[in-house]
């Protein structure tokens, strides 16, 4: 049977870009599915128009809650597998058939293939690279397994291991949830290069409240372990 994969994309004022993102994707994914969450600009309509699915939230409501939408849709939808990427353009859709792909060769213990920016190390902001270590190092250890790029959201998820876990978190800490939630579950995570660029534009990222939401999430984690 052919594998049916979507591509899920969270978006948050993102009208400058989604509408190339989603035109440049087509025929390279099942479907497009956007989620504009509370997005104050014309971001749904420039999705819309360019053929993507586009679910809603009324308000902002987190790029965790925002995933999880997606997620709920997808797997009422029969997919093998969801790409998770970045509605501002950091993520280059020509790198989408390297995901699938690799996808397509793997073994079913294979639950995620997330993107490692390892060429673009030098590139990347100074800030972002100390916490995008330390995450990386924290995550992985509760993995069990080595994941060089755990912030990384250019991801592909088995969509039979997505369905085997609960997600608590609503905001940038969902990424780290679902990698643990799925390793914790027996499956395995690989890692594939992949180029990115970074925009001039301000990251949505808050590095505190960002920052205190992780050192929570590693709490909780260490507390059911």
């Amino acid at each position: 049977m052919e594998e049916k994969i979507a591509v899920l994309i969270p978006a948050y004022n993102e009208e400058l870009t989604i509408g190339k993102l989603v035109k440049d994707l087509k025929n390279k994914a099942d479907k497009i599915i956007v989620v504009n969450d509370g997005s104050t600009d014309s971001t749904a309509e420039e999705a819309e128009k360019n053929g993507a699915i586009v679910l809603h939230h009324q308000k902002r409501k987190g790029k965790g809650e925002t995933l999880k939408t997606g997620f709920d849709y997808i797997l009422k939808n029969d997919y093998q597998a969801v790409l998770t990427m970045d509605g501002d353009g950091q993520h280059l859709p020509l790198e989408v058939g390297k995901f699938i792909e690799t996808f397509k060769k793997s073994s079913d213990n294979i639950g995620m293939i997330i993107g490692f920016r390892r060429r673009n190390i030098r590139k990347m902001p100074l800030d972002r690279l100390l916490t995008n270590w330390f995450t990386s190092t924290v995550v992985s250890l509760f993995c069990h397994q080595r994941i060089p790029d755990t912030q990384c959201g250019f991801r592909l998820i088995r969509t039979s291991a997505l369905q085997r876990i609960k997600l608590l978190t609503s905001h940038f800490d969902t990424e780290s949830e679902i990698l643990v939630k799925i390793a914790k579950r027996g499956f395995k995570i690989s890692s594939i290069p992949i180029k990115i660029i970074y925009q001039e534009e301000k990251s949505k990222i808050d590095p505190f409240s960002d920052t205190l939401r992780f050192f929570k999430f590693v709490f909780n984690t260490l507390l059911r372990k």
